[in-house]
C-alpha cells in the first residue's frame, strides 16, 4: 500500500545503537543528501536511482534488503531482493498481477512472504479511480504468500476471497501479523509463519493495519482509522463495500501481541504511518505529516512507546517514510523523494544512524 500513500502527496499538490555485531557496510555515501537538522544521520547512500520503490526491510543478517517497486505508470509492483553493498536487484515475485508488503523470515531469512494478486488475475490490476477523492484500492484478490529466499515455491498462506495483505513476522519466526477483510472489516489478525491457527486481534470498526511486532516479541504496533461521526462512518462503510478506503488521519496504537492492553501512541489529527520499533523496543520511528498544515509533507519522526518525547528525524520537503533499523541498530533505511530522477520517483535510502 506504499504506492498509495506517496500517491497522496502528489495528488494533494507532489538511539542509541545497539552493536550485537558491529557491521561496516561497504557504500558509497553521498552526505550533500543530508538536510540540515537530521542529525541522527552520520552517512546516507542512496540504494535506488529511478521508480516508485519502498517499504524496504532488512534481512536478518543486514546485507540484504527486500522491497516493493516499479518504474513506468502501467506497471504495477513487484517484489525485490537487493544486495546492498554489490547493488545486485533480483525479482522475486513471478511478475504476475500486483504485489505489496514484503518481509523476511526471522532469524534465519529461509523464507519471505508477499501479498500479491496473482492467483486471482495474473493481469495488473487497473488504478484507483480518484474521481470521488484520494482512495486506497483494497484489491480483493490480495492474499499473503510465502515462498523460498528466491522466490521459489510460492505458497498462499490465505484464500479468503477479500483482502489480506501488509504482513511481517515476528522477529522469532513463529507469527505473522497481517490485515485482513474476512471479518468484514479491516481488521489486524495473526497466524502461525505455515498460515495455521489464525486470530482476529482488533474488532473496532475502521481500519487496523501495517503492523510490526516489537524485536522481543511482546508488542505489536500499527496504524489505525477509526471513524467517529454518522458522516465518517457512512463514508467509511461506503468505499469498504468498494473494495477502497480513505487514509486520512492514521493514528499509532500499540497492543500486547495476543491484543490485550490497547493504548492510542499519536493523537493529532494528522496521517501518520510505517511505524517501527527503536533497537532496545522503548521508542516508535514513523512518518508523518503532522508539522504540514497542507498535508504535502512527509518527514520521519521518533516517539517513546508512551507517547512523550516526540522527535522530528528528517526535513526533506516531501516524502519520507517507510522507516527500518538495521538488526545491529547501526543503520536505517527509509523511501523518499529526494534527489529524484523525474517527477514522482520514490527511492531507497540507507543512512548510519547516531
Amino acid at each position: 500500500m506504499w504506492r498509495y500513500i506517496v500517491l497522496f502527496i502528489i495528488v494533494i499538490i507532489f538511539f542509541n545503537c545497539t552493536n550485537q555485531n558491529n557491521q561496516v557496510l561497504n557504500l558509497i555515501y553521498n552526505n550533500s543528501l543530508i538536510i540540515d537538522g537530521e542529525n541522527h544521520f552520520n552517512n546516507i547512500a542512496q540504494l535506488t536511482f529511478s521508480g516508485e520503490n519502498a517499504e524496504a526491510y532488512f534481512s536478518p543478517d543486514g546485507k540484504k534488503l527486500i522491497f516493493q517497486g516499479h518504474d513506468g505508470e502501467d506497471i504495477c509492483d513487484q517484489i525485490y531482493i537487493m544486495d546492498i553493498e554489490t547493488g545486485i536487484i533480483d525479482l522475486v515475485s513471478n511478475g504476475q498481477g500486483v504485489t505489496t508488503c514484503s518481509f523476511f523470515k526471522y532469524p534465519n531469512a529461509n523464507k519471505i512472504i508477499y501479498s500479491s494478486t496473482f492467483l486471482d488475475d495474473s493481469a495488473c490490476p487497473p488504478k484507483p479511480d480518484y474521481s470521488m477523492g484520494y482512495v486506497w484500492k483494497l484489491y480483493p484478490g490480495y492474499d499473503i504468500i510465502s515462498a523460498d529466499l528466491d522466490g521459489s515455491n510460492p505458497i498462499p498462506l490465505t484464500g479468503s476471497p477479500g483482502y489480506d495483505a501488509e504482513a511481517t513476522f515476528s522477529f522469532d519466526g513463529k507469527k505473522i501479523i497481517y490485515t485482513s477483510l474476512i471479518s468484514g472489516d479491516l481488521e489486524l489478525w495473526t497466524m502461525n509463519s505455515d498460515g495455521s491457527n489464525k486470530k482476529q486481534l482488533t474488532d473496532r470498526l475502521g481500519y487496523d493495519g501495517g503492523a510490526f511486532y516489537s524485536h522481543d516479541g511482546s508488542k505489536i504496533v500499527w496504524r489505525a482509522y477509526y471513524p467517529q461521526t454518522e458522516k465518517e462512518i457512512s463514508d467509511y462503510k461506503n468505499l469498504l463495500s468498494e473494495s477502497s478506503i480513505r487514509p486520512m488521519a492514521l493514528q499509532l496504537w500499540m497492543m500486547n501481541a495476543d491484543g490485550s492492553n490497547k493504548k492510542q501512541i499519536t493523537d493529532n489529527g494528522s496521517a501518520n504511518f510505517g511505524p517501527f520499533f527503536s533497537p532496545k523496543d522503548n521508542q516508535i520511528i514513523f512518518s508523518s505529516n503532522m508539522h504540514d498544515p497542507k498535508g504535502r509533507d512527509f518527514d520521519l519522526y521518533l516517539i517513546n512507546i508512551d507517547g512523550t518525547d516526540l522527535e522530528r528525524i528528517t526535513y526533506f520537503e516531501g516524502f519520507d517514510g517507510f522507516p527500518m533499523f538495521s538488526p545491529n541498530g547501526q543503520y536505517l533505511v527509509f523511501a523518499s523523494n529526494r534527489n529524484q530522477n523525474k517527477p514522482g520517483d520514490t527511492n531507497i535510502f540507507i543512512c548510519e544512524w547516531k
